[in-house]
Formats: structure tokens, C-alpha cells, sequence
């Protein structure tokens, strides 16, 4: 059905297309970049969330997605993230590091396996070894965990074919947000 013909029917659901993301997350420390790391997850059609470490497993009762991400979008904790490579998916690594790829002139996989240090150190580079990619954000300095996770995942929407229009925005607006401009 063309866009067109379903905003004029108004129809409630509208899906972004099925995605092929897992999200690695190599021993987080702060279970608010987690949670935002779900609400990112769920915006962006992110299939699961692995994370190394017990430092995330300690706090994880501490919950900031206000989406309730936590309970559509599995979190897994697991000893090795390369044992969880998701099938046929390729392995990129988000760093900043030396000989890495700009994210803007990255060319997404269909499918992917995202890994994201922790925010208080780096990927090793024993993770890095087994990476298809390295990639990274250029910026003036160090982002935020969380703030990583929503570029990355916004580049990778922003350069698909994505469905977009008035019926995406009600359904995935907040429920006090009713603005139109007319």
C-alpha cells in the first residue's frame, strides 16, 4: 500500500521494517546509559541487547527506560560476545580508535552485530581482532554511551529506505503530543 493512500486512512500501525541489529555491550557501568540504550533499541527496530560484565547485572533493577523496552527486547548477560554473534551478521565495532572508519561514510550491513565499549574504558583489542569493522563518530571528544547507541542507530536509518509520515509520527509520538502544523 503506498504511504499516501495509508496516511489518508489514518491507519495506527506502522512498522519500520524488520531490522537485523543486535546490540554487544562490553561491560557497561551505568544502568541509565543501558536503559537508554533500550529505549534507543525499541525506537529503532533493534532485535536484542547482549552485555559482558557483572557490573550492569548488579544495577540493572535500577530502571530508566520509561518504554518499557526491557520487557519486548531481550537483555542478555553473557561471558563472551563473540559466542552471541547473531547468524550470518557482520561484527562492527563502534571506538574511537586509531585506523577506524568515520560513521558517515560507513555503509551499514543488512546485518549487523554492534558492539559498544564500556564508558569508562575501550573495546579491547581482542574484541577488536574479531571485528568485520571498526567504526567511530567524529567528534571534539568522547560521547556519552547512550548518546553513541542513538547516532549509530540513527545513521543506519537515516541512510536506509525508511518508511516515514504522518501515520509513523501518531503512532510513535508520546500520547500527551498531539501538535500538528497545518
Amino acid at each position: 500500500m503506498a504511504l499516501s493512500k495509508l496516511n489518508k486512512k489514518k491507519t495506527k500501525n506502522v512498522q519500520i521494517k524488520n531490522q537485523k541489529i543486535s546490540i554487544g555491550l562490553v561491560n557497561p557501568k551505568n544502568p541509565v546509559n543501558v536503559a537508554s540504550i533500550l529505549r534507543a533499541a525499541g525506537c529503532y527496530g533493534v532485535a536484542s541487547v547482549f552485555y559482558t560484565g557483572q557490573r550492569y547485572r548488579f544495577a540493572k533493577d535500577f530502571n530508566a527506560d520509561t518504554k518499557a523496552f526491557h520487557k519486548t527486547i531481550p537483555t542478555i548477560g553473557v561471558d563472551n560476545l563473540r559466542d552471541v554473534i547473531p547468524q550470518h551478521a557482520s561484527v562492527v565495532a563502534v571506538e574511537l580508535v586509531e585506523g577506524a572508519t568515520p560513521l558517515p561514510s560507513f555503509e551499514h550491513p543488512e546485518n549487523a552485530f554492534y558492539l559498544l565499549g564500556p564508558e569508562d574504558g575501550s573495546i579491547g583489542e581482542d574484541i577488536l581482532s574479531w571485528c568485520d569493522h571498526v567504526v567511530y563518530v567524529p567528534t571534539y571528544s568522547c560521547m556519552n554511551l547512550a548518546a553513541t547507541a542513538n547516532v549509530l542507530l540513527y545513521d543506519r536509518l537515516a541512510k536506509s529506505d525508511y518508511v516515514s509520515g504522518d501515520a509513523l509520527i501518531r503512532q510513535s509520538r508520546d500520547t500527551n503530543n498531539k501538535a500538528k502544523i497545518n
